[in-house]
């Protein structure tokens, strides 16, 4: 018997329905299946609900039905414990999902029979010093941490120190720390690099900056990357989509790559470039 973890997105009816029939069909097989209890709770399938910090406790493996962000936020769960992910496309053309939503039983059915390979792709380490909270927190991101401005006409300031030495000030928007995963997220449309996402590296990017330095830096994976706040405006902090709340004066939001990896199921070859050349629609000749 095995584990089988399913997270859905919450606002896809398809996704619900292809994740209803998946926890029949293995548990008609024998396995067991386990979902974060509000996902269990929306399915109708509250007996296989589970608190969201144990869901990859016991998983041999997890199953993404959603789109990138639901993919972000699998990965979130279940990346410290390990477990390999399996990304099941209800969104558009997703880069982080490999499985079309037909092709789900095809799929477990060759994870079980191990037949498939694992892409590891780095994680950013955040650690967040604020004021406010009692001490540290530490998070997983495998897109980006971005520290931004809160109220619109505004511009956040921010020191950055690169390894522990004083690098600059920056006046803009925003500043985003980014894996290869990542650049082609928000980093991205902040007109930064794209980076083959197997890559090891981190990048800085500054969203609109006030300054004339306004180049991605791209740094070596052993880097570290502190971002001060420095005004009295406040900042928000947003990690893979999620809000963690503002910074005030002299918080610290410290961005290292992780140890941890987040490890995804796929099974054959994946042309990143191809991807590319589809969402942008880029001529083959």
């Amino acid at each position: 018997m095995s584990v089988i973890a399913l997270v859905t997105h919450q606002d896809r009816p398809e996704a619900s329905a292809v994740a209803r029939s998946t926890v029949d069909w293995l548990e008609q097989l024998g396995h067991r299946v386990v979902l974060p209890e509000a996902d269990a709770d929306r399915l109708g399938r509250s007996s296989n609900g589970v608190i969201e910090e144990t869901l990859g406790d016991t998983a041999d493996v997890a199953v993404s039905l959603g789109g990138d962000g639901t993919m972000l936020r699998t990965v979130a769960l279940v990346a410290q414990q390990g477990v390999p992910i399996i990304g099941v496309n209800f969104g558009q053309l997703g880069y982080l999902t490999d499985v079309e939503p037909d092709g789900v039983r095809d799929a477990l059915e060759k994870f079980l029979a191990a037949e498939y390979t694992v892409e590891e792709r780095m994680l950013l380490e955040v650690t967040i010093s604020a004021s406010e909270a009692e001490g540290p927190v530490t998070v997983l991101a495998l897109n980006e941490a971005v520290v931004e401005k809160t109220a619109s006409g505004n511009t956040v300031r921010l020191d950055v120190e690169l390894d522990g030495s004083f690098f600059t000030p920056y006046a803009a928007d925003g500043l985003i720390v980014a894996t290869p995963t990542g650049s082609t997220a928000y980093a991205f449309s902040a007109r930064g690099p794209i980076v083959e996402p197997t890559h090891r590296a981190l990048l800085l990017t500054p969203v609109s900056p006030h300054m004339l330095f306004d180049r991605t830096l791209v740094l070596d994976d052993d880097s570290e990357i502190r971002l001060t706040v420095s005004d009295h405006r406040p900042a928000a902090l947003v990690i893979d989509g999620r809000a963690m709340g503002d910074l005030r004066t002299g918080d610290t939001v410290t961005c290292r790559a992780s140890e941890t990896v987040a490890r995804l199921v796929m099974f054959g070859p994946r042309d990143f470039h191809a991807i590319l050349k589809a969402k942008f629609g880029l001529a083959d000749r």
